[in-house]
């Protein structure tokens, strides 16, 4: 076994999403929801063990993610839920763009000095639910927040290499 100095675990605000082979994080995203998936357990009996139930692991399904952030100018989010949104085009038919509706998201977790410490890809999300506007509230005192809910079809902890340890040395001259 490595020896691990690290003892605390990361802090969960330290995150940031992009879409998989771009190197701009996308704005503002405050909150995402955690990582789940659940496999089925399916029960059988032997023949010759009328008592006793075997089980073995069935279909494998994920949680849905969502991605939250304050409602701002910029459009990603809602150009994104229009992908697979149904709209009427100039002639007045009924249109669906399906074109790269589907696009991988990657999560990466950053620990205190901000080094890359954790990534997670998860593969081929779509918008299955988009708010652009909370309940808008005059007597409130808060901020207005956007999300989307994303399918997928899973997700892998990518490799991330392990921080390494600064040094703190005395650089004063004299």
């Amino acid at each position: 076994m490595p020896d691990i100095a690290r003892r605390d675990p990361f802090k969960n605000f330290r995150f940031r999403v992009k879409f998989s082979g771009s190197t701009e994080y996308i704005a503002g995203v405050s909150k995402v929801s955690g990582l789940k998936r659940t496999t089925e357990v399916i029960k059988h009996r032997d023949g010759g063990s009328p008592g006793t139930s075997r089980k073995l692991p069935g279909r494998t399904e994920y949680e849905p993610v969502t991605l939250e952030r304050g409602c701002t100018t910029d459009t990603v989010f809602e150009e994104w839920a229009n992908r697979v949104w149904s709209f009427r085009n100039a002639t007045g038919s009924l249109e669906t763009s399906l074109k790269n509706f589907r696009q991988d998201l990657i999560i990466d977790v950053f620990d205190e000095g901000g080094q890359k410490v954790l990534s997670y890809a998860v593969h081929e999300c779509w918008v299955s639910e988009y708010q652009a506007l909370p309940d808008l509230d005059a007597n409130a005192n808060a901020v207005a927040f956007e999300h989307i809910k994303l399918e997928h079809h899973g997700w892998v902890r990518e490799r991330t290499e392990p921080p390494q340890p600064t040094e703190f040395s005395d650089t004063a001259s004299g």
